[in-house]
């Protein structure tokens, strides 16, 4: 296990030195755990790195009281992908042997961390849709992973959650208001949500804007 401590002027293991540093600038810290000693190094090279380059963008752009400290354990009875719960994010050993270049999964772990939504803040499936938003917009790498947003399709509802989601947040942010997924995460988090949401923020209801996007999908990106 080790911890690493992170902010825009320094990196350094297990102490960090803030002189000469802007007193406002936040510190973001991670402990490293794993289980499974046959993962190659440059596995917890590439989770470290995307704490260090993707977490304080989060944190600044959708919640600044967000947690410092993070944990992120690599498990190897988990026989799921990977989940975020209590402060922490746990990855299933068996998924990074079998898809090691599937880092940009912690990006998406990391924002549920920033969204912090509490107990009947809102749907599930916009919850996972913001995440997966998130992991489009800020991963390191997901061409190198494979990932894509899944293509629309006329079977589709927008309560799929996950990147079905995640592709028509990016269509209303290109065509209704380029803060959306800002605004709608604040009111997750604040428990300010209701169906009502979308219309006083576009004008429309969610299945307006459905029907409007399954008319014309395309991304402009």
């Amino acid at each position: 296990m080790r911890t690493l401590f992170f902010n825009a002027c320094v990196i350094a293991l297990v102490s960090l030195s803030l002189t000469g540093c802007a007193q406002d600038q936040n510190k973001y810290t991670l402990t490293y755990t794993s289980q499974d000693e046959t993962l190659d190094p440059e596995i917890q090279e590439g989770i470290e790195e995307i704490f260090e380059k993707v977490y304080p963008k989060l944190v600044q752009d959708f919640n600044p009281a967000a947690q410092e400290h993070v944990t992120i354990k690599i498990d190897t009875t988990y026989d799921g992908v990977a989940y975020a719960h209590q402060g922490a994010i746990t990855i299933s050993s068996d998924w990074l042997h079998k898809k090691p270049e599937d880092l940009d999964l912690v990006t998406h772990e990391l924002m549920h961390l920033v969204q912090s939504y509490p107990g009947g803040a809102g749907p599930g499936w916009l919850t996972e849709g913001i995440a997966d938003y998130v992991r489009y917009k800020y991963a390191l790498d997901n061409e190198g992973a494979g990932w894509s947003l899944t293509p629309f399709s006329p079977s589709q509802s927008y309560e799929n959650a996950y990147r079905i989601t995640a592709r028509f947040l990016v269509w209303l942010t290109q065509n209704y208001d380029e803060d959306l997924v800002v605004k709608l995460d604040e009111d997750l988090r604040t428990k300010q949500y209701t169906p009502e949401t979308w219309k006083k923020y576009t004008g429309k209801t969610v299945d307006e804007l459905w029907e409007e996007y399954a008319a014309n999908p395309k991304l402009s990106i």
